[in-house]
């Protein structure tokens, strides 16, 4: 195994409520690799509200999941609302930012090849 790559926590290896992964923190970001491979990484994140990412773009096409909340993306200059079950993908290379209306906890889900 290239020295890159972490191992599975073994927690995750059983059943367990997505959203219980990852905690609140006041006025932050908080987020947890579930996955990291060469190939992609799966990570977790809790957003408190107002919090944001700026825009940036990524080399890779990053699909997001919305777990908990509510949260306000703009995707190539689009806005695009996303509330929990819901889905989309952000292109390769596509301006990209997020912001946290309300605290919402996503699945981000990056393949790199």
């Amino acid at each position: 195994m290239p020295h890159h790559e972490k191992p599975l926590d073994p927690a995750l290896a059983q059943a367990t409520a997505l959203a219980d992964l990852v905690d609140y923190q006041p006025a932050s970001v908080v987020s947890r690799t579930l996955i990291k491979k060469s190939t992609g990484t799966v990570t977790l994140f809790a957003f408190d509200a107002g919090q944001e990412l700026s825009e940036h773009t990524a080399p890779f096409d990053a699909l997001v999941q919305v777990v908990e909340g509510a949260a306000e993306f703009t995707i190539g200059g689009s806005p695009v609302r996303l509330a929990a079950g819901q889905v989309v993908v952000m292109p390769a290379d596509v301006p990209h930012a997020v912001r946290a209306a309300e605290p919402f906890k996503m699945l981000l889900t990056m393949i790199r090849s």
